[in-house]
């Protein structure tokens, strides 16, 4: 009865708070969903991003999440780019420029401060933004790409004498793959220059024949937009000023706008530290040598979990870098015959081949003409020695395993000798031949027992030589064999 009115109330309690629920609901959603005429404005925003040394993966990462933010922000009236670069891979620097192409919201690229300049890669992104602007005392221009240079000096083909038939000259295949590459970038920056009518003229000699212009010329040659030293009097400068959109002109105001200043965030930092060359292939044989060191002495956990970190670290960076398979190959190769030597005799012969594959590898790896994405030569000295230090320990590791393995063969060797040749020449009568007999078979499970007993003390002393304990093993093994000596010795009576 009492749980049947106790049900009952529960209902009607609980139908009575849906209604309430419904009813005051409404009211809540009239707060939050004003007219449009209530809601108070906001304020207009500018996002303000940083770009200092060379474009590369991480740069690309922090740009395009930066203009991807701004868009997304309300009443976000502009993206202003601080720049200073010397050079850019191609990969990232097309990136930015498609984000930049397909965002909601202007983007004034500025290259500041005094002194700076927007070479090559930054040619392309300034003629990329819907607003380019310089400060004085900088330059831009010489957007060839690096592996070509200047194509005015052309070795020119000889010419066919006059008994020779003449025949068409054609290309070789490399001085084709450069003249794609050139066409391929003169027409992209010719594309930029038309969609923002500016100096097509002059960007294809910028690609062509690396030309540069200062700020003053480049205004003049209507390669920029305006001249401005801080990016505060070019925000005051464009106030106003009506910029072309894919959705139509757009009227700025940045007078009253505040500004949001997105510099590189700690992620930015460590994927610009990550995708630095050096440091990925350093990481990478860290996590190599730290797994083989977990393979060789199972159970110590620190080298394995330092090793799959660094390892899973460099693979990040590699997918973002230009990576060579060639490379990478050879450098695996190396490390494989730099661990077959310390496992084969081979007098060094695989040991050469891996040191010579190891260093080969690692000039190869990174496949970039930019000197700023590229293995540093001190870099790769020094990790090969390093490395050859590092199999050379491991191999004296081995051949001192190998030697206590002997030596502890050796050691057991003669008790087994002079024990047998004791038990052959004892002077055993008939009647006592059973008992004999019986001793014998004790003495031999005594026997194996010992020769468990110091095989496993063996291995374990050989285990435990690379932690620096291989004398206190050595008298743990004596310690062993004398008691198990003298057990035998009792059960013999002798």
């Amino acid at each position: 009865m009492i749980g049947w009115l106790a049900n009952a109330l529960f209902r009607r309690c609980g139908c009575v708070g849906l209604l309430a629920l419904l009813w005051i609901l409404p009211g809540l959603g009239a707060d939050h969903v004003r007219p449009e005429s209530y809601s108070p404005a906001v304020a207009p925003t500018i996002t303000l991003l940083s770009v200092k040394g060379a474009i590369g993966p991480g740069v690309s990462d922090y740009l395009i999440r930066g203009i991807e933010s701004a868009s997304d922000t309300p009443n976000s009236q502009l993206v202003l780019i601080t720049l200073d670069t010397p050079r850019g891979l191609v990969s990232s620097l097309r990136d930015i420029n498609q984000a930049i192409l397909g965002s909601r919201v202007p983007v004034a690229c500025l290259v500041y401060p005094s002194g700076a300049r927007a070479a090559s890669a930054g040619t392309y992104m300034l003629y990329a933004c819907h607003i380019a602007a310089m400060a004085t005392a900088t330059s831009l221009g010489a957007a060839t790409p690096v592996q070509l240079g200047p194509m005015g000096n052309e070795p020119q083909q000889p010419k066919p004498s006059e008994n020779e038939t003449e025949k068409p000259v054609g290309d070789s295949n490399s001085q084709k793959l450069e003249r794609k590459q050139l066409n391929d970038a003169i027409a992209y920056i010719r594309a930029l220059a038309e969609l923002r009518q500016r100096n097509v003229e002059w960007a294809e000699k910028a690609v062509r024949d690396a030309a540069t212009l200062t700020a003053s010329e480049a205004l003049e040659a209507n390669v920029i937009d305006y001249i401005a030293d801080t990016p505060q009097q070019l925000l005051t400068i464009l106030d106003g000023k009506s910029v072309a959109m894919p959705g139509g002109a757009r009227i700025l105001n940045t007078e009253n706008a505040i500004v949001l200043d997105r510099s590189p965030d700690w992620r930015a930092r460590f994927i610009n530290l990550l995708t630095n060359p050096n440091i990925a292939y350093i990481l990478m044989l860290l996590g190599i040598y730290g797994l083989l060191l977990e393979f060789y002495s199972p159970g110590a956990m620190l080298p394995g979990v330092i090793g799959g970190i660094c390892l899973l670290l460099a693979l990040y960076a590699f997918q973002l870098l230009p990576i060579s398979y060639a490379g990478g190959g050879l450098l695996l190769l190396g490390i494989i015959l730099l661990l077959a030597e310390a496992m084969l005799p081979s007098f060094g012969i695989l040991g050469f081949g891996g040191l010579v594959a190891f260093v080969l590898g690692s000039v190869f790896l990174v496949d970039s003409e930019v000197e700023a994405f590229r293995i540093a030569w001190p870099v790769i000295a020094l990790v090969s020695v390093v490395s050859l230090l590092f199999f050379l320990l491991l191999i004296s590791f081995v051949i001192r395993l190998k030697w206590e393995k002997v030596m502890c063969r050796h050691k057991k060797t003669p008790v087994r000798i002079s024990h047998e040749q004791e038990l052959i020449h004892t002077g055993a009568q008939p009647n006592q031949k059973r008992e004999h007999d019986a001793r014998r078979q004790t003495d031999r499970n005594v026997y194996r027992e010992q020769e468990r007993m110091t095989s496993e003390s063996c291995w374990s002393v050989c285990r435990r030589a690379s932690h620096r304990y291989l004398e206190p093993s050595l008298v743990a093994l004596e310690g062993i064999a004398v008691p198990v000596v003298a057990r035998r010795n009792q059960s013999t009576g002798v």
